[in-house]
C-alpha cells in the first residue's frame, strides 16, 4: 500500500470511528426501576419518544438503589425511580441538576387466595403485616434495595419488628416479577406495586389482599444526571425526554396505557411538574 493510500484509508478509518461514535452519543441512558420494565409501559410508551427524538434509550431496569448509584457514578444519563426520600437526597447532594414528578400508583399487599394470616379486605398494611408477623406466615422479600423493599422496611420499621433474619421472612434480591413467582409458588405474601402484580397475577394465582392505605401511595420521579458533575452525559436528551413525560403529549402515553383495560399509573397532577 503507497503512502498516499495508507494515509487515505487511515483517514477513512478515522472517519468512521468519529461518525459512530457521534451517533453513538446520541444514544440514551435510562437506569429505572422493574416495575416500569415488568409492567411494559416502557415499552409501550418510548417509541414514540424514540421517533420523535431520533434517538434510541436504553433503559437498564434495576432496584431504586442500584438505578441511583448507577446515576451517581455517571453510568447513565437519566434516571426514574420511586423513592422520593431518596431521589432528593440524590439532588441535593448534586448527583443530578433537578426532580420532576412524573407518575404514581400504589402498593398492593398480595398473598395466596388461603390467606394464612388472615388479612384479606384490610386497607391498613400494617395491621396486615402485624398480623403476618404474628402468624409466622411466609412474606419474600425484594432483598435488592429497590423502592419496593425500602417501602416495606419502613413498615416493619413502624411497626418496631425485625423481620430480617425471621425464618418466615425471606430476602430474595430478586425484582418485583421473579419475586411475584417465587411468592406464587411458596403460597407466600409480598408487596407489590400495582402494575407489575397486573402483570403477573394470572401467572402466579395471588390476589390482593391488602390496598387502599395512604401509606401505600407510590410517586416516581425523574432525574437527570447532573452535567456539572459528568460533562460527557447526554444532557440534551435527558433534559427532552424529561420534557416529554410530563408533555401533554407524554401525560397522554401514560395515562393511555391500559392493559387488559386497568389503569396501572396516574399522571402526576400538572401543579407538581
Amino acid at each position: 500500500m503507497t503512502v498516499s493510500l495508507y494515509r487515505l484509508a487511515t483517514a477513512f478509518i478515522l472517519l468512521f470511528v468519529v461518525h459512530s461514535s457521534a451517533i453513538e452519543a446520541r444514544d440514551l441512558r435510562l437506569a429505572t426501576t422493574t416495575s416500569t420494565d415488568n409492567s411494559g409501559l416502557l415499552r409501550a410508551i418510548l417509541p414514540q419518544f424514540e421517533r420523535q427524538r431520533g434517538i434510541k434509550v436504553h433503559v437498564i431496569s434495576v432496584g431504586t438503589g442500584k438505578a441511583l448509584k448507577l446515576a451517581e457514578n455517571g453510568d447513565v444519563d437519566v434516571v426514574l425511580v420511586h423513592d422520593r426520600e431518596a431521589e432528593e437526597a440524590f439532588v441535593a447532594a448534586g448527583h443530578g441538576s433537578e426532580r420532576r414528578d412524573v407518575m404514581y400508583n400504589d402498593f398492593v399487599l398480595v398473598g395466596p387466595n388461603s390467606d394464612p394470616a388472615g388479612v384479606r379486605g384490610g386497607d391498613d398494611v400494617l395491621a396486615a403485616l402485624r398480623q403476618i408477623a404474628a402468624t409466622q406466615a411466609r412474606f419474600v422479600s425484594r432483598g435488592d434495595d429497590s423502592g419496593t423493599e425500602r417501602m416495606e422496611h419502613s413498615y416493619w420499621r413502624a411497626l418496631d419488628i425485625t423481620a430480617r433474619g425471621r425464618p418466615w421472612h425471606l430476602s430474595a434480591g430478586l425484582g418485583m416479577g421473579e419475586v411475584l413467582t417465587m411468592a406464587g409458588e411458596m403460597q407466600a405474601y409480598t408487596l407489590s406495586d400495582r402494575a407489575t402484580f397486573a402483570s403477573y397475577q394470572a401467572k402466579t394465582g395471588l390476589e390482593i389482599l391488602v390496598q387502599g392505605d395512604p401509606r401505600m401511595f407510590n410517586p416516581y420521579g425523574i432525574m437527570p444526571v447532573s452535567r456539572s458533575k459528568y460533562p460527557d452525559i447526554n444532557f440534551s436528551d435527558a433534559l427532552a425526554l424529561i420534557d416529554w413525560l410530563t408533555s401533554a403529549a407524554g401525560r397522554a402515553a401514560i395515562g393511555a396505557f391500559k392493559p387488559k383495560g386497568e389503569q396501572l399509573f396516574f399522571v402526576a397532577p400538572a401543579s407538581k411538574q
